[in-house]
């Protein structure tokens, strides 16, 4: 559906949302009060989605998000399958708190482990939980200990962007290979703390001059275009006429997102059919191919 009605026809990426819940209540969680919610992917319809992509758009890799995946009962049924019958790369983003015993189940078919942080010690743990930091950390360290590959993740705000340095040095010396880092957008649980948001845009140019001079710095660091003097596009080219996409989001009711900025806005044009195991299109006047949404771009610093 997705292709007849727009042309794409590949899809590299799908993010899919196992489910609300959480063990936390992050104070920048584009989720909000959806974080109550039970609304949740079966194991039997998140392995038809994950077929489906694969098979109809050439889907290469799944990244599992939730809520916190690793609070998912059937966690270790969607990974083994997505790798062994699938033969997907699989990612897993997650807070990291206690996942140790889980992770080392699903090891042999986890290619990526990424971890969520808000930057150093108590910072972190204002945004997040007390004590999120270190069981971050000790997550990392597990996962180096098993083999696997690791990322971070994040949200760059008024009470952090002073410790994204900070951080990327400790993630290095953890072993992570990568630190992604995204724009708050003010959703959800972020709506709500303003107070988060950097109003300052000129201190985006000035992260990313901190960045360029640390020549210490051998962990890849990648940034939302979002964060920048500039900004990005406030409406972006029309999808129609594209063949390839990198990513798609399926949050955990079947709704179906294709960037990151109509993420948390109930911007859906397409949603996935559980029962019927079917894309379908429904479109709105606040779509996000109506209202021509940008697509999210990150570039390495």
């Amino acid at each position: 559906m997705i292709g007849e009605v727009t042309g794409i026809s590949v899809i590299r990426m799908l993010y899919l949302q196992l489910l609300y819940r959480c063990n936390m209540d992050c104070l920048h969680c584009f989720h909000g009060e959806r974080l109550k919610h039970a609304d949740a992917f079966s194991p039997e319809e998140a392995i038809n989605l994950l077929t489906l992509m694969r098979d109809q758009y050439d889907t290469e890799g799944v990244t599992l998000l939730g809520g916190e995946p690793f609070v998912y009962k059937d966690l270790t049924q969607v990974v083994r399958y997505a790798k062994q019958e699938l033969g997907l790369q699989v990612e897993i983003c997650t807070n990291g708190y206690r996942i140790e015993r889980r992770l080392t189940e699903i090891a042999p078919y986890l290619d990526v482990l990424r971890i969520s942080l808000e930057g150093i010690g108590a910072t972190n743990d204002r945004i997040r939980k007390f004590g999120s930091y270190q069981g971050a950390l000790s997550a990392l360290d597990l996962a180096r200990e098993l083999g696997i590959r690791t990322g971070a993740t994040m949200t760059v705000t008024s009470q952090n962007i002073e410790e994204v340095l900070p951080l990327a040095r400790t993630l290095q010396e953890y072993g992570a290979a990568q630190l992604k880092l995204h724009h708050l957008r003010p959703v959800g649980n972020a709506s709500s703390h303003p107070e988060l948001l950097v109003t300052d845009r000129a201190l985006y140019a000035r992260l990313r001059q901190q960045i360029h001079g640390a020549t210490d710095l051998t962990i890849q660091v990648v940034l939302d275009e979002d964060l920048s003097l500039d900004g990005a596009p406030e409406i972006g080219p029309p999808i129609n006429g594209l063949r390839e996409i990198p990513r798609i989001e399926a949050d955990p009711r079947g709704a179906l997102t294709m960037s990151c900025n109509a993420v948390g806005k109930d911007s859906h044009a397409f949603w996935y059919d559980k029962a019927a195991d079917r894309i379908v299109h429904r479109p709105s006047a606040i779509d996000e191919i109506t209202l021509s949404v940008p697509a999210v771009v990150y570039e390495r610093v």
